[in-house]
């Protein structure tokens, strides 16, 4: 009997932990990896790290679960998932991917791992988005760090792990369908 190929799902945290809510993503990989995953999905907290990730996400997964904060105008911790798939940084007026040492904008990760796929041909997966609405936003250029979750947004990691466990379980459900990405 031929074992029928097997969905790989990889959810990524990310966020840096010394600028407030921006640590969302990391926290609830935290919360995340404390509780055993579904067979197939892989979690990782990847912080500021956008090289790692977006060699990751060439590694042959299916798809892609990023959670991150996401200001979008929405009440403080207002959770919010998006479909990524077919972000390539022209959305922000980006001319070309540059990854940066010492952060992390996911557009730019997206742009350029999609980039090395195609110059690899390598697959690349479907990218959706949990992200949670933040109250305090850093820019990363204030002369103090804050460690540390606002109230509004550490009330809703857990409901942020539920919702991920969730959207990944549905990611991997679809191991036969044809995935758009």
């Amino acid at each position: 009997m031929i074992p029928l190929p097997t969905s790989r799902v990889l959810v990524a945290g990310i966020g840096n932990i010394f600028l407030a809510d921006d640590a969302f993503g990391p926290e609830v990989l935290a919360a995340l990896l404390a509780r055993p995953l579904p067979e197939g999905v892989d979690a990782a907290d990847f912080g500021i790290r956008g090289m790692d990730l977006a060699y990751r996400l060439l590694d042959g997964y299916d798809a892609a679960v990023l959670v991150d904060a996401v200001p979008r105008g929405g009440t403080p911790g207002t959770l919010y998932v998006l479909d990524l798939d077919g972000l390539d940084g022209t959305e922000r007026g980006l001319v070309q991917a540059v990854p940066e040492a010492h952060g992390m904008d996911p557009v730019k990760v997206i742009a350029m791992a999609r980039d090395l796929a195609r110059w690899e041909d390598l697959a690349f997966p479907h990218v959706v988005l949990v992200g949670c609405e933040p109250r305090i936003r850093m820019r990363g250029d204030e002369p103090d760090v804050i460690c540390g979750l606002s109230d509004p947004v550490r009330a809703a990691v857990d409901e942020a792990v539920k919702l991920v466990d969730s959207v990944a379980k549905d990611l991997l459900q679809r191991t036969g369908e044809q995935l758009p990405g």
